[in-house]
């Protein structure tokens, strides 16, 4: 089996026994360096990553594979890769970027299955009179149409 396949299978393996941590991203170089982001539920600690990759080190045959290890978490303004990225940053701002359209900042309100809710302020022309007023607005989005979204500060 190719080193790549038995990480992959290995890391997935691991993270049964973390159910509140998730994958983002892993990849293996030609020199046999792993590099793993993780995300969780409740977020991510130190202590999450050095469990990760202890495990993972440990069921990896380290005398026939030479490698390192690298177990990160997901930062704030990195792009949510998993619909459970959503689900933890409800009531967080998010910039939303979807094609033939500006990126939308606002509130992530709601999410489900399919897409989520982000909630924003605008200042729109008064219905009657002169002047401008502040109008809350809604958007759902599905998330096959998002380009990509991230936390925002």
């Amino acid at each position: 089996m190719v080193f790549s396949e038995i990480v992959k299978n290995t890391v997935f393996e691991t993270l049964k026994n973390y159910q509140e941590l998730f994958l983002i991203d892993l990849k293996v170089n030609q020199n046999n360096n792993i590099k793993l982001i993780i995300d969780g539920d409740n977020g991510v600690s130190l202590k999450d990553c050095a469990n990760v990759s202890r495990d993972i080190e440990n069921n990896i045959d380290g005398e026939k594979y030479d490698f390192s290890i690298e177990v990160s978490s997901s930062g704030i303004g990195t792009p949510f890769l998993s619909n459970r990225q959503y689900k933890k940053n409800v009531g967080r701002k998010i910039e939303v970027l979807i094609e033939d359209s500006k990126p939308l900042v606002g509130e992530l309100t709601k999410v489900n299955d399919d897409g989520f809710t982000i909630k924003w302020s605008q200042r729109e022309p008064k219905p009657i009179g002169k002047g401008k007023i502040d109008v809350i607005k809604n958007k759902t989005l599905l998330f096959s149409d998002v380009i990509s979204s991230k936390v925002v500060i």
